[in-house]
Order: structure tokens, then C-alpha cells, then sequence
């Protein structure tokens, strides 16, 4: 594939420090509700990890921001449960092509807590739950039909059985301790602009692009 002609010029936005402010979760409630406006789902991120050097990046769904954490949902035994076991250290990013923006955010997760999970797990809709219940998440399988049978008949079983959550699905809980906020602009010269946690205060600085 030959892409060298595919370019697009970024030319709606601009990111000055005096529009920015200084506390990055403020930046981030702004931005996404101008995301919200023009994306599908704006709460698509993208999570890497790193377990024994090797990372790897997948697609989760952004559930909440309490407590100035950024909080997803997953099966703990699955690829990404299993490496912040090992490793705690996380990287997040949203992109939000519309307003030609991105966010990169680095920090680490912790297990939310039971009750926090339960909560979460319950108020999703019933197929979700029995569709949590049946996958074993990232283990190999011979073939659809497999998933699809069990599903089936979980399905049968809970019609007549309360559900309850599995003790290995649960919520993360990511705590930033950098940000980067990213402007598309004109001829490449995007805008860079990162915030520091330095001993509890954020620090702003201004990247070249």
C-alpha cells in the first residue's frame, strides 16, 4: 500500500496556554464534551500495557472520571488483567478525529473496589452480564459455536437463577500523573501541551510538534 498522498490539513483549532488553563482534568471535561458533539463515542480509548517488556494496545470503553481517575471495565483474567497485574503502569489515549484532537494520559491502574464493580456490572443489560459470564476472556477457543453454546445455554440457566457478578470481572481505576493534550494545526505545526504531576500540582510545559 502506497499512502505517501493521504494527508489531511488540521486547520479548525487552536491550543494556547491562555485558552488551557492549568488543571488538565478541567482542559479534559471541555474537550470532551466538544467530542460529544461531533463523535459517535466519544469514550473510546485506547490502553496499552506492558507485561514483561512486550505491550500491547486495545480498545476499551471510558466508563467514568471520579476522583480524578479514569475508570474502565474488564475481565481480570483477560491479555490487559493479567499484565497490570504484573505491571501497574498504563497509557491511555483518546482521538477524536472530528476535532482533531488527541489525549495522551500516563499513569497507573488499581482494581476498583467490589461494591464499586457490582454497581457497574448490575446496571448493565442482562445480555452483557451472561456475555461477561461466558467468555473466557483472551483464552484460545476450537470455534464460535462454542461461545455461542455456552452463551445459549447460560442464557437458559439465568432465567430461572439470580446472576452474579464473576469475582474476576471488574473495574480499574486509572490515576494520570501526566497529560498530553494534542491540537492538529496547519503545515504540521501542531499543538503540544503536557501537564506534569510534580509533588501533587500540575506542571505545564509546551512541546515542539
Amino acid at each position: 500500500m502506497d499512502l505517501k498522498d493521504q494527508r489531511v490539513d488540521y486547520n479548525k483549532f487552536e491550543l494556547l496556554e491562555d485558552h488551557a488553563g492549568n488543571n488538565p482534568f478541567d482542559l479534559f471535561a471541555r474537550w470532551f464534551e466538544d467530542a460529544k458533539q461531533t463523535e459517535p463515542e466519544p469514550n473510546i480509548m485506547t490502553i496499552s500495557t506492558a507485561d514483561n517488556n512486550h505491550p500491547q494496545t486495545r480498545i476499551v470503553l471510558l466508563k467514568e472520571v471520579l476522583n480524578e481517575e479514569f475508570i474502565f471495565y474488564t475481565n481480570y483474567l483477560s491479555a490487559k488483567g493479567k499484565a497490570l497485574a504484573h505491571n501497574p503502569n498504563i497509557s491511555i489515549l483518546f482521538f477524536w478525529g472530528q476535532q482533531q484532537r488527541q489525549v495522551r494520559i500516563d499513569g497507573t491502574a488499581t482494581k476498583v473496589s467490589a461494591d464499586m464493580s457490582d454497581e457497574y456490572f448490575y446496571s448493565r443489560p442482562v445480555e452483557s452480564q451472561i456475555g461477561a459470564i461466558a467468555s473466557t476472556q483472551s483464552a484460545p477457543m476450537k470455534n464460535r459455536e462454542e461461545l455461542d453454546t455456552k452463551y445459549q445455554e447460560l442464557t437458559e440457566f439465568y432465567k430461572s437463577n439470580p446472576i452474579k457478578r464473576p469475582e474476576h470481572w471488574g473495574g480499574y481505576a486509572i490515576k494520570p500523573h501526566t497529560f498530553e493534550f494534542w491540537q492538529g494545526r496547519a503545515s504540521r505545526l501542531h499543538d503540544r501541551l503536557v501537564y506534569t504531576d510534580q509533588n501533587g500540582q500540575w506542571v505545564r510545559s509546551r512541546l515542539y510538534p
